[in-house]
């Protein structure tokens, strides 16, 4: 069996829906039947598989009514839908049109209204929630699927001025915070006085990243250059220098960030969503957008440095993209093919290898799932960008 057809074997589990699976969740890009979808528009673009397994799979993810209620974004909802749909128009066939408008129209009108409610909160004086501002719940994501599919509507505009307002601090009890501290705790851990998120999928680095790509396209608003600068001295004040390379905490808290230093002593692990790779593809994207090249290469260097750390790899215990080889290949990939000279090559080589080399998973899922992992893998085969543009819902292309 040749590499592609290896590839369709293993991940044959894709080809059918199950019919029990919720139908409300179905619409999730990041664990329903939209995120499986992406993986069959993907083999139909580059021509290794038919059209009709999309058709299922997008039947099967709108068998409940699709939302764009105000929790609609771009892993739920209206938003992922146009994502997928627009995906599949990627090779310029005008496919799913109607629907498609209909969910552009339906994202247009929530970014607006989540917009408009940022702004409240902001005049307000109280602090965000990571749901507010971030790549995977929050505008930066919304913000995504219009920058890529409709540059043209105001809504991006809308979002670019509101991620230029969440870089402006705010004073809460006599202590001046970044714009995008956060009141709550981050997953499982206990912060008192809330915390701010370093990560890609939750943190400031998805609205650095997505800041970056928009210049990068011409979709600038007053104070973006000034937002992209804020962003990066705050990574550059919190970037640790250890034996092995830069590195940065996952999140910072209050008593932390008065210390003036994190408390981890090192690296968390090296994945797509907390980590080194997904910081140093943003820190990259921002210094192509701003003609920066040391800053390129200090990003470019930081990951290769993380890349040599086997420490730091052997955190990774699963092939997933949010926080497994998966996500760490896709990332990697993205920055060689921007890379100004060659640190990352053998790095994509080796982690294509590992890839290819990990069980599939069972469960479908996109963001932690096979559905993800196959899309990568197919990126490690082909070795070319995806057909589909489907990572650009990660900020990575």
């Amino acid at each position: 069996m040749n590499a592609v057809s290896v590839l369709h074997a293993r991940y044959r589990h894709l080809h059918c829906p199950d019919e029990g699976h919720d139908p409300v969740l179905a619409q999730s890009l990041a664990k329903g039947a939209a995120g499986v979808a992406l993986w069959h528009i993907e083999r139909a673009l580059n021509g290794t598989g038919s059209w009709e397994p999309v058709k299922i799979w997008l039947a099967a993810a709108t068998r409940a009514e699709v939302t764009a209620a105000d929790s609609a974004c771009l892993t739920y909802g209206a938003p992922a839908l146009a994502f997928v749909l627009h995906a599949a128009g990627a090779d310029g066939q005008d496919r799913y049109r109607a629907a498609r408008d209909q969910l552009d129209a339906a994202t247009s009108a929530l970014a607006h209204r989540r917009v408009k409610a940022a702004h409240a909160r902001i005049r307000r004086g109280e602090l965000p929630t990571f749901a507010e501002y971030d790549l995977l719940h929050g505008l930066t994501g919304i913000g995504v699927h219009l920058l890529r599919h409709t540059p043209g509507d105001d809504a991006l505009a809308a979002v670019l001025s509101y991620l230029v307002a969440l870089t402006r601090p705010l004073t809460v009890d006599g202590e001046r915070l970044p714009g995008w501290w956060c009141a709550h705790d981050p997953h499982r851990l206990y912060t008192p006085g809330g915390h701010a998120n370093f990560g890609m999928g939750h943190g400031i680095t998805g609205p650095l990243a997505f800041l970056a790509q928009a210049l990068r396209r011409g979709a600038v608003v007053e104070g973006q250059s000034e937002a992209v600068h804020a962003i990066t001295a705050w990574l550059d004040q919190w970037q640790q220098h250890g034996d092995r390379g830069p590195w940065w905490p996952e999140t910072i808290t209050r008593k932390e960030a008065a210390d003036g230093r994190p408390h981890a002593t090192g690296p968390g692990r090296p994945a797509w969503c907390y980590g080194t790779p997904g910081i140093t593809r943003a820190l990259q994207l921002t210094a192509i957008a701003t003609a920066d090249t040391g800053r390129q290469h200090a990003a470019e260097s930081a990951l290769a440095a993380c890349l040599a750390d086997e420490r730091q790899l052997a955190q990774l215990t699963d092939a997933n993209l949010c926080h497994g080889t998966a996500g760490l290949f896709q990332t990697t990939w993205r920055v060689a093919q921007d890379a100004g000279m060659p640190l990352l090559s053998a790095a994509v080589h080796r982690l294509a290898d590992t890839l290819t080399g990990q069980h599939a998973f069972g469960d479908s899922a996109f963001l932690e799932g096979a559905a993800g992992q196959a899309l990568a893998h197919s990126t490690a085969i082909h070795d070319q960008a995806p057909a589909s543009g489907w990572d650009a819902c990660l900020l990575i292309d």
